[in-house]
C-alpha cells in the first residue's frame, strides 16, 4: 500500500475535528504561565508540566537571552564533534552536583536521553524489563536495544520478582518512571530496588516528572526515598521543572564516558542550543534559592485534589501534581475537555493508546504559581461540568455545591491573582515578549 493511500485511511482524528471536539495542537499566544492567551482570551492553564512556574521567571529568560547573544542560535553539529560549548560543560557540572552523581551527559531532548541510555546500556544478550505503564520513550529505547523486552505489572514489586526469577543469569536492566506521567503515582522504589538487588538486576530511573517535585531541593524520586547512592542511572528532562528543552543522564563517570562514545542518539544528533542550556542553569539556581516554590506546588496539589474529591470525582492513584480524573468513555472525555476549555480552563484528555479502552481520563497538572482563587475557579467550572454531564466516580457519585471559602463564583479570570509566589508577571504582561 502506498503512503498516500495508507494515510488517507486514517480518519479518527478528522472525525473528532468534525465533531468540534478536537483537543490537540491548541495554539497558545503567550508564555506558559498560569494564565495563557488563546484567541486573545485569558485561559487558566492546568495542562502544563511547568511545575515550578519557571518558564516565565525573569532570571531564566534573561539567562537564555544572554546565551543567545554570546553563543548564537545553535551549535551546527553534534556534541561529539563541534557542538560542545563551555555552557554545555557548565550545565553538566551543575546538574551532576544537584543530582549528587559523578557526571551528567546532556541530550537534545528527554526522549533522546531515554533512547540513548537504554539502547546503549542494554547488552545484546540481556533483558530490559519495563513497567507496563512506562513512557513511550522508554518503550522505544528498549525496542532499539539488542536486548529482549519484558514487562511487569504496574508498580508491583512482586510481579517484577516473578519476571526476574524467570530470566535466569543473563544481564537484566529494570527501567521505571519515578512519577508516572498519566496516573500521577510514585514508583515504589524501595521495594523495586530490593527486588533488583536480590535478582542481580540494574535499574534505570526515568525521573522526568520527579525532578523539581519530589525530594529535598527537588532532587527527585531517588532522593525522596533516600536512595540516591543506590540508583546508578537517572534520566531527566528539561521540559518540566527545568523550564527548557532537552534531557540528561546522571550516573557514574564510567557510565557517562561509555555513553559519550557509544550512544548513537548523542553522537548523531545536533547539540542542545545554548539558550536552552542557559535556561536550565538559571532554573537550577532558582530551585535552590527558592525552595518555597516546591512547598507551594504541594499546597496547590493537595488543595486541587481535595476539591475534585469533594465533587465526587476519582483521581485514581495520583500522589503528585499530576491529577487525573477518571472518565471512562473516549468521546465523553473529549466533550469534557472541550467544555472546560469553553469555560476558560485548559486541561488535557488522556485516551487510548495512552490508556486502556474504557479507562480514559482528563488530566490536571498543577503549578506552584497557581493561586488558590485560580484553583477555585477551576473547581467551580468542574462542578458545573459534573452536573452537565452527570459525571460519576463509581456508584458513590454526589453533586457538590462547591461551598469553599475561596470561591467567588467569578466568571472573569482577569480578577484573579496570577502568581502565588508573588514574583511572576501580572495579567497585563501575559502576552509574548
Amino acid at each position: 500500500m502506498r503512503i498516500a493511500e495508507r494515510v488517507a485511511r486514517y480518519q479518527t482524528a478528522r472525525q473528532v475535528q468534525a465533531a468540534g471536539l478536537y483537543p490537540y495542537f491548541r495554539a497558545i499566544e503567550s508564555d506558559q504561565d498560569t494564565l495563557v492567551k488563546m484567541h486573545g482570551r485569558d485561559v487558566l492553564m492546568l495542562g502544563s508540566n511547568n511545575y515550578l512556574g519557571l518558564t516565565s521567571h525573569p532570571k531564566v529568560k534573561e539567562a537564555a537571552i544572554a546565551a543567545l547573544r554570546r553563543y548564537g542560535t545553535g551549535c551546527a553539529g553534534s556534541r561529539f564533534l563541534n557542538g560542545t560549548l563551555q555552557i554545555h560543560v557548565e550545565c553538566e557540572e551543575r546538574l551532576a552536583e544537584y543530582m549528587q552523581k559523578q557526571a551528567v551527559l546532556l541530550f537534545s531532548t528527554g526522549f533522546q536521553a531515554n533512547l540513548g541510555a537504554i539502547a546503549t546500556l542494554v547488552p545484546r544478550n540481556g533483558y530490559v524489563i519495563t513497567d507496563s505503564l512506562d513512557h513511550a520513550s522508554i518503550i522505544d529505547g528498549a525496542r532499539l536495544s539488542f536486548g529482549k523486552m519484558v514487562k511487569f505489572r504496574h508498580n508491583q514489586a512482586s510481579d517484577l520478582e516473578r519476571v526476574l526469577c524467570s530470566l535466569g543469569d543473563k544481564p537484566k536492566i529494570v527501567i521505571t518512571e519515578g512519577v508516572f506521567s498519566m496516573e500521577g503515582d510514585i514508583v515504589k522504589l524501595p521495594e523495586i530496588f530490593e527486588v533488583c538487588e536480590r535478582n542481580g538486576a540494574d535499574i534505570i530511573l526515568d525521573d522526568a516528572h520527579g525532578i523539581g517535585v519530589l525530594g529535598p531541593m527537588g532532587r527527585g524520586t531517588a532522593s525522596h526515598f533516600g536512595l540516591s547512592d543506590q540508583i546508578e542511572v537517572v534520566v531527566g528532562t528539561f521540559s518540566k521543572s527545568l523550564a527548557s528543552i532537552g534531557g540528561f543522564v546522571a550516573a557514574s563517570e564510567d557510565v557517562i564516558h561509555y555513553l559519550k562514545h557509544n550512544s548513537r542518539a548523542l553522537i548523531f544528533s545536533a547539540s542542545p542550543p545554548p539558550a536552552s542550556v542557559a535556561a536550565v542553569i538559571a532554573a537550577l539556581e532558582v530551585i535552590i534559592a527558592e525552595p518555597e516554590r516546591q512547598e507551594l506546588l504541594w499546597r496547590n496539589t493537595h488543595y486541587l485534589r481535595d476539591g475534585l474529591h469533594s465533587l465526587g470525582l476519582s483521581t485514581g492513584t495520583s500522589e503528585t501534581p499530576i491529577i487525573p480524573v477518571e472518565i471512562g468513555d473516549t468521546m465523553l472525555t473529549f466533550q469534557v475537555t472541550a467544555a472546560m476549555h469553553e469555560e476558560g480552563v485548559f486541561i488535557n484528555p488522556v485516551v487510548p493508546p495512552a490508556v486502556q479502552p474504557g479507562q480514559t481520563l482528563i488530566r490536571f497538572s498543577v503549578m506552584s504559581t497557581h493561586t488558590l482563587p485560580q484553583l477555585d475557579f477551576a473547581l467551580d467550572k468542574m462542578a458545573k461540568i459534573v452536573r452537565r454531564f452527570n459525571l460519576r466516580a463509581g456508584a458513590a457519585h454526589r453533586d457538590s455545591d462547591v461551598s469553599r471559602s475561596h470561591v467567588a463564583g467569578s466568571e472573569d479570570l482577569s480578577s484573579l491573582p496570577v502568581d502565588g509566589a508573588g514574583t511572576g508577571p501580572g495579567l497585563d504582561s501575559a502576552a509574548p515578549d
